[in-house]
């Protein structure tokens, strides 16, 4: 085959994409290929007579043919001969000639590729010489310690004055990965690519080194174990000689001497597998591997508390009594656990066995920091018996809980049994804490075994992979919290009670912080209260000016910081006997307020609306906003919308343009021109100009957080109107529902959190559908009832009489 001038470059040639090493101009070098665009390449170069271009593929983009996928050079060369394999692959016969950098790649045209020559940048002859040197010594010291190093490579480049070729053929060999082949192949500057392969030879020899040392040490290490095993062989006998060998038997007895304790208690499976790896173990030399796993084992086994349960009984009034002491508020959660141990307290006093009721798990559902975890602390404290915490957050492989086989290298018993052997009991209050968060992989999914562990027909037989006996967990009383119920899986969901525990309201927060969090952080950072002086006034700023969170968490680190503070003060003046926290001196101890209300919310504006949002973190005020540019009344919406919310904002876009054709919304006289014009006639004529003419984007800020749901659909509608209407709505209106394509409104979920970010906004009227007017009006609180007026509306139209101006 002829090869083409080289000066017709730039030109198309046929691409064929490697996926391992990056070749080189002077290499001679066979190619198996198999991607079925490679193979089209060499046939389309072969029958064109045409030069091709060998590039290598991204990491982990190997297989794949698109832009960005490969890098943007390679070597030019020529197909010497093709061979076709029996499996379909082809082996092809490659020489490289010259370096080419890859400009234009089609994806349409996959096959091809426009190339231009990879020129070389014109160095300094001097310079150039003298580096050469350094990297011919360097290549030396390389050869010397690997022996794998082509010897004949070093004649070569002694021979060789040309900087190129010698950067070429020290680059073929030396072992680096993919980015940093490509940086010494694609640099034209040589002077810099010959440092730069001086530097990756240095690494190199720096690598053999410690690889050198790492041999020797291990070698040394090996000869030390086995002298150190005989010399403890011959110290074993002469001990044996004298009578004084007894340390192990000592073990053996003291497990022994436990396990016969626990005989009565223990699963009669769990004894026998335990005695027979003790006598097992009685049996095996002290230092053979499988000795040492087999005694932390048995140290795991007879760690766990079997027959150890707590006496006390359930006592509802004490369960009444520490909930009440623990924690403000949260009446409707109280009474549902204080109903919960009533059961349990009649059952036990009665002595009906009863599955069903030992079987119901509470679970606590509700934003962080609402007292989720603090609620089953409080149940530990009254039924006084131990609190463990199972973190389920994240979880995905199964035996984290089941436990790992004994086979496994540093095999452990799951969390359930440590949590019992942590607890020192039988009968612990756990909690599973973030169950819905768990997660499932290849490696098993966590809720199947959590089905067996709620399961009262079940729980009484938990086998445990690393134990390999079943223990009985039917008196463990299990205790759940979550952020968002919607994603613990169906059949757990079934097995469990929910408790709903909404976000607290500003008045709430206040009796929280006042009552409980303030005097335990005193106690904490050991003040007396006569040394702080913190008025109601300056409380209510914090909680509005420093925290807006659905709990009390981030309000307990204020108070933290500020009584840091407080310390300091006392300590560094001796005189000051009480330090002083009011709202003058707020922005000093706190800087700046974080949360303020921006004076521009206060006015009422065109295309803006208030909407409300349900998160796993409680309620939010969701701001939708529009504007509409010259257009054909097309919508474009923004704002990371779910597809849900995407849907929600086609009905409501379909829903106003409804009302405007049927003349059914209120337009702004200041749209229709005063002095009679063609334009004013066919708004006249036709209303559906009005929308025609413009269109719409709909954006809902912050954009980085994704959003979704139906719920948003009434505030949608109304900004759409309000834009097209050129009419303001109220600043301090909120709401929230979801709008059917006839313009109903529909109810929604989560209203009370809803409610009480509007209220913390300092919204003065809500819109909600009837529906939920009707069913959860009562669970609203009171100081939110109070503050705002809270209308039901049954359609759209109700909807913008409301918030239109």
């Amino acid at each position: 085959m002829e090869l083409e001038n080289y000066d017709s470059f730039p030109q198309e040639i046929p691409l064929i994409i490697e996926d391992d090493i990056f070749l080189y101009p002077f290499m001679i070098a066979p190619l198996f290929l198999s991607n079925e665009q490679n193979i089209k390449a060499v046939e389309e170069a072969i029958e064109q007579n045409k030069l091709v271009i060998v590039s290598v593929s991204k990491p982990g983009f190997e297989g794949k043919r698109e832009s960005g996928s490969f890098y943007d050079v390679g070597v030019v060369g020529n197909i010497m001969r093709k061979v076709s394999l029996p499996d379909g692959k082809i082996k092809v016969l490659f020489q490289g000639l010259i370096k080419g950098k890859i400009e234009k790649f089609d994806e349409n045209r996959p096959v091809v590729a426009y190339v231009d020559k990879l020129v070389d940048e014109e160095s300094s002859k001097e310079s150039i010489a003298s580096i050469i040197d350094v990297l011919r010594e360097q290549v030396k010291k390389l050869s010397r310690i690997n022996s794998k190093f082509p010897v004949d490579l070093i004649k070569t480049i002694e021979e060789n004055d040309d900087a190129t070729r010698i950067a070429d053929l020290i680059s073929s060999v030396l072992r680096v990965k993919k980015d940093e082949a490509y940086s010494l192949f694609s640099q034209t500057n040589v002077e810099q690519r010959l440092l730069d392969i001086i530097e990756t030879i240095k690494k190199e020899i720096e690598s053999f080194k410690i690889q050198k040392e790492i041999t020797q040490k291990v070698n040394s290490k090996i000869e030390k174990t086995h002298k150190d095993y005989f010399l403890k062989e011959q110290i074993k006998a002469i001990q044996k000689e004298l009578g004084t060998d007894n340390q192990k038997d000592v073990e053996i007895k003291a497990y022994k001497k436990k396990l016969k304790k626990l005989k009565s208690s223990m699963p009669k499976d769990g004894y026998k597998e335990t005695k027979k790896q003790i006598d097992k173990l009685s049996r095996m030399h002290q230092d053979s591997p499988d000795s040492a796993l087999l005694q932390t084992y048995i140290e795991n086994v007879l760690e766990i508390p079997f027959g150890v349960y707590s006496n006390e009984k359930i006592s509802v009034k004490n369960v009444e009594d520490q909930l009440n002491d623990d924690h403000y508020s949260l009446e409707k959660p109280k009474e549902r656990i204080a109903e919960y141990f009533a059961v349990k307290e009649m059952l036990e006093e009665r002595n009906i066995q009863n599955l069903k009721s030992k079987g119901t798990v509470l679970c606590f559902v509700g934003p962080p920091g609402v007292g989720k975890t603090s609620l089953a602390n409080s149940i530990s404290k009254a039924l006084k018996r131990p609190l463990v915490r199972v973190a389920l957050g994240g979880m995905e492989d199964v035996n984290e809980l089941r436990g790992h086989r004994r086979t496994y290298v540093g095999a452990m018993p799951g969390r359930i049994v440590k949590g019992l052997t942590d607890a020192k009991s039988m009968n612990p209050v756990m909690v599973l804490d973030e169950i819905d968060k768990l997660g499932a992989n290849h490696r098993g999914d966590p809720t199947a075994v959590m089905l067996e562990v709620l399961d009262p027909e079940q729980n009484n037989e938990f086998r445990d992979l690393y134990l390999n006996f079943a223990i009985d967990l039917s008196q463990v009383i299990f205790v759940a919290t979550a952020n968002d119920a919607r994603k613990i899986p169906a059949p757990l969901r079934d097995r469990m009670e929910f408790i709903e525990m909404s976000s607290y309201t500003p008045n709430e927060k206040f009796h929280i912080a006042k009552d409980y969090l303030i005097p335990q952080e005193l106690e904490k950072h050991g003040l007396k209260k006569s040394e702080v002086s913190l008025s109601d006034t300056t409380i209510e700023a914090i909680i509005s000016k420093y925290t807006r969170e659905a709990g009390v968490r981030n309000l307990r680190r204020v108070f933290a910081k500020l009584f840091r503070k407080a310390v300091k003060q006392l300590l560094q003046n001796k005189e000051l006997k009480k330090v002083s926290i009011n709202t003058k001196n707020l922005v000093e101890l706190l800087d700046n307020p974080i949360f303020e209300i921006d004076p521009a919310d206060k006015k009422n504006s065109i295309g803006l609306t208030n909407g409300l949002a349900w998160t796993a973190v409680g309620g939010d005020v969701l701001k939708i906003e529009a504007v509409k540019l010259k257009g054909k009344g097309s919508l474009s919406v923004t704002g990371n919308m779910g597809d849900v919310m995407k849907e929600s904002s086609k009905i409501s876009y379909s829903v106003v343009k409804l009302l405007i054709d049927n003349k059914k919304l209120k337009i702004n006289k200041n749209i229709i021109p005063k002095t009679p014009t063609e334009e004013a006639e066919k708004i006249a004529l036709d209303p559906s100009e009005v929308y025609k003419r413009y269109d719409i984007h709909l954006h809902i800020p912050e954009g980085a957080t994704p959003k979704d749901g139906p719920s948003a659909g009434i505030t949608m509608a109304t900004t759409i109107a309000s834009i097209l209407s050129e009419r303001e709505v109220k600043s301090d209106l909120a709401m929230t529902g979801e709008l059917t394509l006839t313009g109903k409104v529909l109810p929604i979920g989560g209203l009370k959190e809803k409610l009480i970010a509007a209220h913390k906004a300092k919204m003065k009227l809500a819109l909600i559908p009837r529906k939920n007017y009707q069913r959860d009006l009562d669970e609203i609180p009171d100081e939110v009832k109070e503050t705002m007026v809270i209308k039901a509306v049954d359609t759209i139209e109700d909807v913008l009489k409301e918030a239109l101006v």
